[in-house]
């Protein structure tokens, strides 16, 4: 495929065929995306590939409270775990709340998960000690973990970045034997999809780009 039309037609999966994603196919998707930029070029992606029932279970039990918080603030119009507009939504309110199965059964259902790690001792997160969230380490994890669906677009399979788990990281850090300076960034459950979308709905460039300073004028083509 030409790369803009991967980059066009490449979308978030979530049901998938009974085709299995072999090892062979896995590996060339992950070779591929292996040329991802990251900071100082250190690279500092481990990719756990999971199989194993008993595990993608552990990672959907993982996924369960961040999912059932992200449909509670949903349903009273909230933009779901934002740091900025704190919650309204109570803990009793988000324990009664039933977490959506099209954000756990992908976990359980694809042909292959993917848990996306980052080696914290080689990232360089320069907005540490901002107050704010921290998002520059990401610049060293995401394009790599945009590669895999890319190459995976390219190959006939798909999925999508999950990060509902990443809440429970203690937990994958138990589930999974993760020493304590890698940090979970994505778990990306893959395989061939029932249906490829092929026509995106996304904001036009006018839209989300402006010129000199915020506010400043949109660009045009």
């Amino acid at each position: 495929m030409e790369l803009y039309d991967v980059m066009q037609t490449t979308f978030s999966a979530r049901e998938f065929t009974a085709d299995p994603l072999p090892d062979e196919t896995l590996f060339k998707i992950l070779d591929r995306a292996r040329f991802a930029p990251s900071g100082g070029n250190r690279q500092g992606w481990r990719v756990i590939v999971v199989r194993d029932p008993k595990t993608r279970e552990g990672l959907a039990a993982a996924t369960v409270p961040a999912a059932k918080r992200y449909a509670a603030q949903v349903a009273v119009g909230e933009s779901p775990w934002n740091t900025i507009v704190p919650t309204k939504v109570d803990a009793a309110t988000i324990a009664r709340t039933p977490a959506p199965p099209r954000l756990i059964e992908p976990v359980l259902k694809a042909p292959v998960v993917l848990v996306i790690c980052v080696d914290l001792k080689v990232v360089a997160s320069m907005d540490s000690e901002l107050e704010r969230v921290g998002v520059i380490s990401g610049a060293s994890i995401y394009p790599f973990a945009w590669n895999v669906l890319l190459a995976a677009r390219h190959e006939g399979f798909a999925g999508t970045i999950t990060t509902l788990a990443t809440a429970q990281e203690p937990a994958l850090q138990k589930l999974l034997g993760l020493p304590p300076h890698v940090a979970v960034a994505a778990v990306m459950p893959l395989g061939r999809p029932v249906k490829a979308i092929t026509r995106l709905t996304r904001k036009p460039v006018a839209e989300f780009a402006m010129l000199e300073r915020w506010g400043g004028a949109p660009l045009g083509a």
